[in-house]
């Protein structure tokens, strides 16, 4: 070995003496630690996403369904009031009661209220109305059906519709909610069949 070869390894052990006694340098690495093991809880909903993986993607799509049906729905409702209205608009005359008959109504219930059987000939002129609906579209006002949802369902233009309400309305108070009916209670609802029954009320 040369003077030289013999100078240099002195000095590169010089220098690595020095190194290692330099403070604050890690020279010594012990073994990584091994990671903690995850929770049980977490585990176990693993397991489950494992479990459930295959039907994800039907998951997915009935979601999907579901939220298109949602938006379908949503449409339906808006447009509802404006088939309602063209309902309404296309109704025809024969939906009125028979001129004859309604004045035939009206007879038989102001002869009721001469005896003074007010509610009798309120309620008179609102069942009367009911019949005159049922016959002349079958099933649009079933028997099981009380007043008010007849005023919801059947198809009827404003003015006959209000005056139906108004009729049905004192027929709760009088002959079913037990208040006295008195002449003008009657000659209220005579006028409110007039418009229903009448073409005033149909236009």
């Amino acid at each position: 070995m040369t003077a030289n070869a013999t100078a240099a390894e002195q000095k590169l052990a010089a220098a690595h003496a020095a190194l290692r006694a330099t403070r604050g340098l890690q020279l010594e690495f012990a073994a990584v630690p091994p990671p903690p093991k995850p929770p049980g809880w977490l585990k176990a909903l693993a397991d489950a996403l494992g479990v459930l993986a295959p039907i994800v993607p039907y998951l997915f799509w009935g979601g999907v369904a579901a939220l298109a049906a949602v938006l379908l729905w949503m449409l339906i409702r808006d447009l509802e009031p404006i088939r309602r209205r063209r309902k309404k608009a296309e109704l025809p005359a024969a939906w009125r009661p028979e001129p004859a008959a309604a004045r035939a109504l009206l007879d038989e219930a102001d002869a009721l209220a001469a005896a003074g059987q007010y509610a009798e000939a309120i309620h008179l002129l609102l069942f009367r109305s009911i019949e005159d609906l049922s016959q002349r579209r079958a099933g649009s006002a079933p028997p099981a059906f009380t007043s008010r949802e007849i005023v919801e369902t059947v198809e009827m233009p404003g003015p006959a519709r209000g005056a139906f309400a108004r009729i049905a309305a004192a027929v709760e108070l009088s002959f079913f909610g037990g208040r006295p009916a008195g002449a003008d209670d009657f000659q209220t609802c005579r006028r409110d069949y007039e418009a229903f029954a009448f073409a005033e009320g149909w236009r």
